[in-house]
């Protein structure tokens, strides 16, 4: 957790004070290493989920994107490996958030579900991601609020006062995590820390209030900002808490062994697939982030030469472009394979993947040009009237963040604006 700045008056021992909430900085790290539990009791329905994956070095539009709009479409080479799942998502074109020029051209990747303008630049700071901003909601009623993964070890999730979260990118230590039952002294240690958290936060607050009559209004604001977002890590200590005594899941499952070929991407990429899918069937947690990142290398594909950065700077290089297409007729058949083990898992009269809304994209339309706009984005599952192409106009795109609104609203929220929003739902999107 980032504090705000807070400039106080001189007579305030402006160290003194840091000393006092620097302490706090560390308690996230409490909230984000504890564990939390299964389903909730007693829920006639079951959950909604959502999961959001974004691809670094995007995806060969014309590969990917179909030139007809709405249900008649013809398959792109990209669409072709999802055939059999064509009436469970949706492609969207057309799409993008406002003001994405940064201060490099992969900086959209830090905004793809925040939405804030000018990612890197001067005076940028960024926002809650949509991700978050649903864990807030309904984050209390699992064991872990959310899952932030990545192949990188950075993630798409931020929290409220724009700090990254860290992503867990060894499917080893998520599959313990999730599944590996701690010995009763690991508990009892745990628990400790959690009442430490909490005694450290008491102590915070009560040497912050006692600054604010000596604060001019701004920095006021600031410091109420920052107690409020002491007031919410409490209440998820406490929520967290009544966790740890209560058994992890059972699963028939091997424990998987991390794959130490770091070009293998399509193998991680898989080998987390399956700690997703697994994580959302035993209700672990609702929310999951997924950045799938690329490489600045040859990844062991076979058929692949040269350097995925390199290719995906292809410049209408032809024999570049085949190679990228090997790369990323591999994602989507990755890709594919997780969306049909989430159909495959039944729940409460439904499929998995009917009751998860999976968000799958880049944050670049043109990975060749470092474009950020006409955004390559999959919506599937979620309960939606699948199998069509919405297009947006390429030219005026639309708000990227407007279909935000919508899954929050899908997801429990009660939003009409979120980001750059211009309208709460996307046209053409609606419930099956």
């Amino acid at each position: 957790m980032n504090l705000p700045h807070i400039a106080t008056h001189a007579a305030i021992d402006r160290r003194r004070f840091l000393r006092g909430v620097g302490v706090g900085l560390s308690l996230p790290w409490l909230d984000a290493m504890a564990p939390a539990f299964a389903r909730a009791a007693g829920a006639e329905q079951p959950p909604r989920r959502f999961v959001a994956m974004c691809a670094g070095l995007g995806f060969h539009a014309p590969f990917l994107i179909p030139t007809q709009a709405g249900r008649d479409y013809e398959v792109t080479p990209y669409l072709e490996v999802l055939r059999d799942l064509r009436a469970d998502f949706t492609v969207l074109s057309g799409l993008s958030h406002p003001e994405q020029n940064g201060n490099n051209g992969h900086a959209s990747e830090i905004t793809w579900l925040t939405a804030a303008k000018r990612p890197g630049l001067a005076g940028f700071k960024n926002t809650i991601s949509l991700d978050q901003l649903i864990a807030a909601k309904v984050g209390n009623l699992t064991r872990y609020p959310f899952l932030a993964l990545s192949n990188s070890g950075d993630s798409l999730s931020w929290t409220d006062t724009g700090v990254e979260i860290p992503g867990e990118s060894s499917p080893a230590k998520l599959f313990n995590q999730l599944f590996v039952e701690g010995t009763p002294q690991e508990k009892a240690r745990q628990i400790g820390e959690l009442k430490r958290g909490r005694s450290i936060l008491d102590t915070v607050a009560g040497e912050a209030r006692k600054l604010h009559g000596e604060l001019g209004h701004r920095d006021q604001e600031k410091l109420d900002q920052y107690l409020t977002s002491v007031r919410d890590l409490e209440v998820r200590l406490q929520e967290t808490e009544g966790w740890v005594d209560k058994p992890k899941p059972k699963v028939e499952v091997k424990p998987p062994t991390d794959i130490a070929d770091r070009n293998d991407a399509i193998g991680r990429q898989r080998l987390m697939y399956d700690l997703i899918a697994l994580a959302l069937q035993t209700d672990s947690t609702r929310t999951v982030t997924y950045k799938l990142g690329g490489l600045n290398s040859v990844p062991t594909i076979p058929g692949v030469t040269q350097d995925w950065h390199q290719l995906s700077h292809h410049g209408q290089d032809e024999k570049k472009i085949e190679e990228l297409k090997i790369i990323e007729m591999a994602e989507f058949q990755a890709f594919r394979d997780f969306l049909a083990k989430l159909k495959g898992i039944q729940e409460g009269g439904r499929s998995l993947l009917d009751g998860a809304t999976v968000l799958y994209g880049s944050n670049l339309g043109n990975a060749s040009s470092h474009s950020w706009r006409n955004l390559p984005i999959l919506l599937a599952g979620g309960g939606y009237r699948h199998g069509q192409h919405l297009a947006h106009n390429a030219e005026d795109n639309t708000a990227f963040s407007n279909l935000f609104v919508q899954i929050g609203q899908r997801m429990g929220l009660e939003i009409e604006r979120f980001g750059s929003s211009t309208a709460a739902s996307i046209d053409g999107l609606e419930a099956a």
